[in-house]
């Protein structure tokens, strides 16, 4: 088929966001997430305090952008969900490297089972703020009133009515939002929520750096310990804070590159939307260190004898402490659970996107259809598994497995084939380029196809040979192969079958305009490369 003309009986063009500030808006959106509030604060904390700023800016230079890039480079490129992109990327051995696209799709489909639950949770605090319905105790409220945790069991069907409720209404939202589409959809909770988000979380650092004890707070986060940046373990603790804050390498910004108009700049909203999430990233850091600061205020404790500074602990136990000791205790706790619940969701559509469109593409179907069917399928699977009284237990190794196995070997193999094997980093060295004011050098192929694996690789290495030997947690090694390594046997599963079901149309039929630029001769890579 020919580069220059649309495929054969294309019946619709290919969705867009009606311009940049809509796709840079979305791509904040998706990138910030609860990671941000939860994870970062206490990764910085027990990784040098402000010197960590140090290895996290050096991690964002030269592995989280230029990962972003090849994003983006891939998704604008082949016009494509993931299993598109990936298999014209391949060209003749395209079959083989669609499967890398459904591994990430499968990533991003297992991600979303799990995640509406916090969102749930998040919902369910927002409206026990007002009243402070945790009482004088948090955790037993958290564990045993809300989620209602056994002692004696680690896997339950008996579903928690105060989970299942708020994670229905969240299903049922999300369904929604995609089945109305990228710009009426996707793009306009992005454009309402965002905002929304900042505004809220501003309102809750600017009264918390008020509180007493927050200058303590934020000496504790901020107190650089030059010490640490000779210890290898804290660089490798920036990258994958970087890593998994910018919503990169499982398909979310290869799809959202996707719906980008055919001239359109993409290093420099790259940018953006890098710095941007690393910047909230820190304003989350001073909002929680603050306020951590005032709970050891006031019982009298240092901030590094606090439990609780990062993950479920600060958001569900530790922020509800804090909040029933404030003044204005209600409001504040209203804004961060808001906060909380807003992050959350703009980050779930766009993972749901990611597995909406590659099926959308695959089977030729609306995307109603698409996003009712799936949508409908995650929702069961995901009340089924997190609405129930060991949701939180099957919900916290499933995420660890996701996390640090499914996605980072999904990065690792992506920068090695693009690179080494297909060799096609000067393309889409050349396409960025061609298209974006900020250019790229030849640097950015040695950050992607040299740094970034051998980082990455080192990590999921480590990682894997830790939960083999240590196991994970208290948990039973029966449950962490069920929940553990059957989450990854799922994203292997889900990579061959979605690769083996046919193609209900030739892959080029949503291709509305040929890639930009075309496919550039040798000269033009001579030229570019200067």
């Amino acid at each position: 088929m020919s580069d220059t003309t649309p495929a054969a009986g294309a019946a619709r063009p290919r969705e867009q966001w009606t311009g940049q500030v809509g796709f840079i808006l979305s791509a904040i959106g998706s990138a910030v997430g609860l990671g941000n509030i939860w994870r970062f604060p206490g990764v910085a904390y027990e990784n040098g305090g402000g010197a960590f700023l140090i290895p996290y800016l050096v991690a964002l230079i030269t592995a989280g952008i230029p990962i972003l890039f090849l994003d983006y480079a891939i998704g604008h490129r082949f016009r494509g969900a993931a299993p598109t992109a990936f298999r014209r990327l391949g060209g003749r051995s395209g079959r083989w490297l669609e499967s890398l696209g459904w591994f990430q799709v499968t990533i991003a489909f297992v991600i979303g089972l799990y995640y509406t639950a916090v969102i749930a949770w998040a919902l369910s605090f927002f409206v026990f703020s007002f009243d402070l319905r945790w009482g004088d105790d948090p955790a037993g409220f958290l564990f045993g009133e809300y989620l209602r945790i056994p002692e004696d069991s680690v896997f339950t069907l008996d579903f928690v009515p105060g989970v299942l409720i708020p994670l229905a209404l969240v299903w049922i939202a999300a369904i929604v939002v995609l089945a109305l589409g990228v710009a009426k959809g996707l793009q306009r909770v992005n454009v309402v929520f965002l905002p929304l988000l900042v505004v809220a979380f501003l309102i809750l650092v600017v009264r918390a750096l008020f509180l007493d004890g927050a200058a303590d707070g934020l000496n504790a986060l901020f107190t650089p310990n030059w010490t640490a940046l000779t210890d290898p373990d804290v660089w490798i603790a920036a990258y994958s804070q970087i890593f998994f804050s910018l919503s990169i390498a499982f398909g979310i910004m290869v799809t959202y590159a996707s719906y980008r108009r055919r001239r359109s700049n993409l290093t420099s909203p790259g940018l953006v939307v890098a710095f941007a999430n690393s910047s909230f990233e820190i304003l989350a850091g001073i909002g929680v260190f603050a306020t951590l600061g005032f709970l050891a205020f006031r019982q009298g404790v240092a901030v590094s004898d606090l439990d609780g500074i990062a993950g479920v602990g600060l958001s569900f136990v530790t922020f509800p402490a804090i909040v029933s000791e404030m003044p204005g205790g209600p409001i504040f706790g209203a804004l961060f659970f808001g906060s909380l619940a807003m992050a959350g969701f703009t980050s779930l559509v766009s993972v749901l996107q990611v597995v909406i469109a590659a099926v959308q593409e695959k089977l030729s179907i609306s995307r109603r259809a698409a996003a009712v069917g799936i949508g409908g399928v995650s929702a069961v699977l995901s009340i089924l598994f997190f609405s129930t009284t060991t949701g939180l237990l099957a919900l916290d190794v499933t995420d660890m497995w996701t996390n640090n196995i499914g996605i980072v070997a999904s990065a690792v193999i992506m920068t090695i084939v693009v690179i080494w094997v297909l060799r096609r980093g000067p393309e889409l060295r050349y396409h960025l380029n061609a298209l974006s004011t900020f250019p790229v050098g030849r640097v950015w192929i040695g950050l992607v196809g040299v740094l970034a694996p051998l980082v990455l690789g080192y990590m999921l290495v480590a990682r894997i040979i830790t939960l083999i030997t240590e196991g994970y947690d208290t948990y039973p090694f029966w449950y962490l192969g069920v929940f553990g390594w059957g989450a990854i046997a799922v994203l292997v599963i889900g990579a061959v079958v979605g690769t083996l079901v046919p193609w209900r149309h030739s892959p080029d039929h949503y291709r509305a305009w040929p890639p930009y630029p075309p496919e550039p001769d040798a000269s033009r890579n001579k030229e570019a490369g200067r």
